[in-house]
C-alpha cells in the first residue's frame, strides 16, 4: 500500500531516514568510546529499541516502571529507569523484574532510600543510580551536602547497591546558539563528574557516569574522560524542533498524515488531526523554537496555527490555494514523544510504500 492511502491521522516513520540516525548517533557513541543506552520514551516500541541493540547499545533507557516491564517482555534484558521510583507497588514490580533481568533506576534522596531499602529487603540489592540536577531544575541532587549525606545513609543500607550518577542536560534546548549548547553541556557533564569524583572519595565504586539530551550530542561535542554512557532518544526520530536546532529537517524521520477536511476562508486550511494527534505542545525558546505547532512538509514557512481536539487550523493563503479537500499532507510534530503515545500503530515507510506495521509497545504505560 502506497502511504497516502492509509486513513488519517496517521503516524509514519521513513524507515530510511531513522535507520540513519539510529547509525549516526552508535558511531558517535562508538567513536567517543562511551556506551550508547538510548532513552526509548521517544519511540515506545520494542522493534526500534532491539534495532538499537543489533547496532551496538549497551541496553535501553526508560521512563517508567510500566516501560521497564512492556520492554522486558519483548525480551530487551539490560534496562535503566531514569526516573525516581516511588510507591511501594512499584518498587516490588522493579524487584521482581529483577529476578530476570539487569534493571536500575534513579534515586535522590534519603526519603526515598529509606523505601528502597524497605522494600528490597530480603531479596536481591535494588541496583540505584543518583540523579544530579544540572541546570534542568527538575529532580536531581543540587548540593553537595545532601550528596554526601545521601552516601552517608547508602553506607547503611544492605538493600542498596549504588552504580554511579546519572544526569540530563534538558536545559540544552533552550540555550540561543550552538556555541552557548557547547558551554551548556560542558557545565552539566563536569558537574556530573565532580559528584562522581565524591562519591569515589567516599569509598564507592563508579561503574556508571550516565549523561543524555539530544540536542548536544546531535552536536557531536566532545565527551570528557570519565563518562560511561549516554542516553539520547529523540534522536531516533527527531521532530520540528529538534530540525530546527541542528539546522534541517532532513533528519526527521517522523511525520503525521493528515487529511485537508475544509477551506472555509481565503487563508484558513482545517485538517483532521488535533491535539489528540499532535499534541498541543509548544516550542518557543532557544535552538529548538519552533512556530506554531508543527510544520508542514513540503511547503515552507507555513505552521500550524491551532488545535482543537479533533482539528489543525492553518492560516496561510499560499498553501490554501496549493491544496484542496481530500488532499492529504504531512505534518513535523513539534515534541515527538508525546506524539508517539497518542497513537496504537505506527507505519513504517520505504519509497512510499508501507513496508511494516509497528506497534507502540509502551503506549499509555504512565505507572
Amino acid at each position: 500500500m502506497h502511504y497516502r492511502e492509509l486513513s488519517t491521522p496517521a503516524l509514519l516513520i521513513d524507515r530510511e531516514i531513522m535507520e540513519d540516525n539510529l547509525r549516526f548517533m552508535q558511531d558517535y557513541a562508538d567513536s567517543q568510546g562511551v556506551a550508547l543506552r538510548p532513552h526509548t520514551k521517544t519511540h515506545k516500541m520494542a522493534s526500534i529499541a532491539r534495532r538499537q541493540a543489533e547496532l551496538g547499545a549497551k541496553g535501553i533507557t526508560v521512563a517508567k516502571v510500566g516501560e521497564a516491564e512492556a520492554m522486558a517482555a519483548e525480551g530487551l534484558t539490560d534496562i535503566f529507569i531514569a526516573n525516581e521510583v516511588v510507591g511501594g507497588d512499584k518498587l516490588a514490580r522493579v524487584r521482581k523484574l529483577a529476578e530476570t533481568i539487569d534493571i536500575s533506576f534513579g534515586l535522590d534522596s534519603i526519603e526515598q532510600a529509606e523505601l528502597v531499602e524497605r522494600a528490597f529487603a530480603g531479596g536481591k540489592p535494588a541496583r540505584v543510580v543518583i540523579e544530579i540536577e544540572v541546570g534542568e531544575e527538575r529532580s536531581g541532587i543540587i548540593e553537595e551536602s545532601d550528596f554526601r549525606a545521601l552516601l552517608a545513609h547508602l553506607k547503611t543500607c544492605p538493600h542498596i547497591q549504588l552504580l554511579g550518577v546519572f544526569s540530563h542536560e534538558g536545559h540544552c534546548y533552550n540555550v540561543e546558539s550552538r556555541e552557548a549548547c557547547r558551554e551548556a553541556f560542558e557545565v552539566a557533564v563536569n558537574r556530573t563528574l565532580g559528584f562522581a569524583r565524591i562519591m569515589e572519595e567516599q569509598g564507592f565504586p563508579v561503574q556508571v557516569v550516565s549523561i543524555g539530551s539530544t540536542p548536544s550530542l546531535m552536536f557531536g561535542f566532545d565527551i570528557p574522560k570519565g563518562v560511561t554512557e549516554m542516553r539520547p532518544g529523540t534522536y531516533v526520530l527527531m521532530d520540528a524542533s529538534q530540525g530546527h536546532a541542528i539546522g534541517t529537517l532532513d533528519r526527521c524521520a517522523a511525520t503525521i498524515l493528515t487529511t485537508v477536511i475544509s477551506r472555509p476562508t481565503a487563508e484558513r486550511v482545517i485538517t483532521d488531526v488535533g491535539a489528540k494527534g499532535i499534541t498541543a505542545q509548544t516550542r518557543t525558546k532557544g535552538i529548538c523554537a519552533t512556530p506554531g505547532l508543527g510544520l508542514i512538509k513540503g511547503y515552507e514557512g507555513v505552521h500550524v496555527f491551532d488545535v482543537y481536539d479533533e482539528h489543525a487550523i492553518i492560516y496561510h493563503a499560499g498553501f490554501r490555494d496549493a491544496v484542496r479537500v481530500g488532499d492529504k499532507v504531512e505534518f513535523y510534530p513539534n515534541h515527538i514523544c508525546p506524539v508517539v503515545n497518542l497513537y496504537d500503530r505506527v507505519y513504517l515507510v520505504s519509497g512510499g510504500e508501507v513496508v511494516e506495521e509497528l506497534k507502540v509497545t509502551c503506549r499509555g504505560l504512565l505507572t
